[in-house]
């Protein structure tokens, strides 16, 4: 009977047992986590830490304790909710979450170096599944290493250097013990008031100014550049340091809470990232756009199209979609601008009407101009592949053979949009040098002029990236073509020299009719001469080209005769001043120019056929 009714006792029976277990549980805590509390909030460690490396263990043991006595707590409650116990036990909670968030504002605080972003370098065991980049490079002398990150990686699948790891690891445990209890405001709120002061005060430091499209548009460029200077090195740092850094150490600290490491992340750095990338939107809609501003707002555009993938990857989530937002509204404003301030440069050199000849024929200001400003652009090839893709080139239809030939292949790299725009703006060029040429009274100085510029044009495209846009069928149809003016300015320009003599040297001539040729030959060559020596050729490799075609013809005439007939001569040396060899130094001394050649000047050319213009010499070659 007694066996029955021990098994058979009353639920109250049981209750109170249930009862008295879990107050004793609670009891038992309470007394470990009093003692912890009042050794480390007593004035005689007032120079002590819970969370240091000498108390480490015990600082272990307290946040287990900790979570004990909640978990203890909930049981009490569920049996026994007016225990006494629990107002006792809540009151010391708190006290013990007191003491926590006291420690994790510490741990922040004191650490405040080693958990900059810079120094935080991460080292991933295993795959990215959601975004792998490059290390964040340790401010300090630690080994760099190369690492990957994971969407929400668990406390033992990484490992930190390059930082206080035992900070890392003792925020990580605090913030976890005070969200396991209910207490993950608390903590949120020390954290995003620690770090974000941290995030302004770095990005202070890289001059990234909270400035509005007001104060931006207002500006003269001479301070707005600058300012873009500062924020193309901003944009890396901040991207690639700062909120990469700010990344690692909100999934690490909160690793137990994807929304929590999310939300702080996004409060802490949104801010800030918003302010940084609003910059180029900003800066783009200036009043006072002109070619010439081109290459900052294309520098802006690229470091931000670069960076895109990392800023997608460290604000992928949809808290931090308006900063997503952003970047994507800054570059299509920037390619707004890169295009308008291209559609000036056409017009500017449509609208170009300047009269003044260049002395010597040498290369055009305007050629020039485009010519470096198109080699720059070329360096760009990727940015502008992407802003020219849709922009529609209003040229006639079908293109001009010029452009790319008839065999041209749409689909071919060549005759992409950017290739297509960069390759009309060369042929615009070239139609204004054409009728700049029109003016020289001398028909073969013009055509000097013309292969002069052609040659600079050829040379800055096979020397740049332009090279790659227009293609070597390009290069090789428009070399041809510098060829047909050298040739044409050959003929108009020696060929009363090379028709002064016979065209069969070995015919049977008289002494006086011998003589007569050679002071025929020898009036033209001077002529020819005296009249070109002012002339230039800056380009060495057609200079010589040149000088070595002529050299031949007029040599090969001039040398046979020369042989033949110069026993005939009498000796008369007036009759021969310019021997075969004398011919050769001649021509040797010819387009270098005199001093100013190849700049603008007043004049309109050698016409008068006798004596030399005193010009300057050549600045000569490319520019560069």
């Amino acid at each position: 009977m007694g066996k029955h009714l021990f098994r058979s006792s009353p639920p109250r029976e049981k209750q109170t047992a249930h009862q008295s277990l879990a107050e004793t549980a609670v009891q038992e805590c309470m007394s470990n986590i009093t003692t912890v509390i009042s050794k480390w909030t007593s004035s005689s460690s007032a120079d002590e830490f819970l969370f240091s490396t000498n108390s480490r263990s015990e600082a272990e043991e307290f946040v287990e304790v900790v979570r004990h006595l909640h978990s203890t707590m909930h049981r009490l409650v569920a049996v026994n909710p007016s225990s006494e116990k629990l107002i006792y036990a809540q009151n010391l909670m708190q006290s013990a979450m007191n003491l926590l968030e006291s420690e994790f504002h510490r741990v922040l605080k004191e650490n405040k170096q080693y958990l900059h972003p810079e120094s935080v370098t991460l080292r991933s065991c295993r795959s990215s599944r959601r975004f792998s980049t490059s290390t964040v490079t340790s401010i300090s002398d630690s080994e760099d290493e190369g690492g990957s990150y994971e969407e929400n990686p668990s406390a033992e699948e990484h490992r930190f250097s390059g930082g206080d790891s035992d900070a890392m690891d003792d925020l990580k445990m605090i913030a976890d013990c005070m969200i396991s209890t209910g207490y993950a405001k608390e903590c949120v709120k020390v954290y995003k008031t620690v770090r974000r002061s941290i995030v302004d005060e770095t990005l202070h430091n890289l001059s990234v100014e909270r400035l509005t499209l007001h104060q931006i548009q207002k500006m003269d460029w001479e301070i707005l550049e600058p300012k873009i200077k500062s924020w193309l090195q901003a944009a890396k740092m901040a991207v690639q340091k700062l909120f990469f850094g700010e990344r690692i150490l909100a999934d690490h600290v909160f690793s137990s809470s994807t929304n929590i490491a999310e939300a702080s992340f996004t409060d802490i750095t949104q801010e800030g990232a918003l302010t940084l990338f609003s910059f180029p939107e900003h800066a783009a809609k200036i009043k006072k756009l002109s070619p010439e501003k081109m290459f900052r707002f294309l520098d802006m555009y690229e470091t931000l199209a670069n960076l895109f993938v990392e800023i997608e990857s460290i604000f992928y989530f949809e808290s931090a979609a308006a900063v997503r937002s952003q970047v994507i509204s800054s570059l299509a404003r920037l390619g707004d601008a890169v295009r308008l301030m291209m559609a000036d440069f056409e017009t500017a050199i449509q609208k170009e009407a300047s009269k003044t000849l260049i002395v010597g024929g040498g290369v055009h200001p305007l050629t020039r101009y485009v010519m470096n400003y198109l080699s720059f652009l070329a360096d760009y090839d990727e940015s502008i592949a992407v802003i020219f893709e849709n922009w529609q080139l209003a040229v006639p239809s079908p293109l001009p053979e010029s452009l790319f030939g008839d065999d041209a292949d749409p689909e071919d790299l060549h005759s992409s949009p950017a290739s297509k725009r960069i390759a009309w703006v060369i042929l615009l060029t070239l139609c204004k040098i054409d009728g700049k040429a029109q003016p020289y009274k001398d028909v073969a100085l013009s055509y000097l002029f013309l292969a002069n510029n052609l040659q600079y044009v050829v040379v800055k495209v096979r020397s740049s990236n332009l090279r790659l846009l227009l293609g070597d069928d390009w290069v090789g149809r428009h070399e041809g073509k510098v060829s047909q003016y050298a040739e044409k300015f050959e003929k108009l320009a020696w060929g009363k020299v090379l028709t002064s003599l016979p065209e069969n040297p070995a015919e049977e001539i008289t002494p006086e009719e011998a003589r007569e040729l050679f002071a025929r030959f020898n009036d033209e060559f001077e002529a020819a001469y005296r009249k070109q020596i002012s002339w230039v050729v800056p380009d060495p490799k057609l200079r010589d080209r040149i000088k070595i075609s002529l050299s031949q013809k007029l040599m090969l005439v001039c040398t046979e005769f020369y042989e033949i007939n110069r026993f005939g001569l009498g000796g008369d040396a007036f009759n021969v001043r310019y021997t075969p060899e004398d011919i050769g130094n001649y021509l040797s001394d010819l387009y270098f120019g005199s001093r100013g050649s190849g700049s603008s000047s007043t004049t309109t050319g050698s016409g008068s056929g006798t004596g030399s213009t005193t010009t300057g010499k050549s600045r000569g070659g490319r520019s560069h």
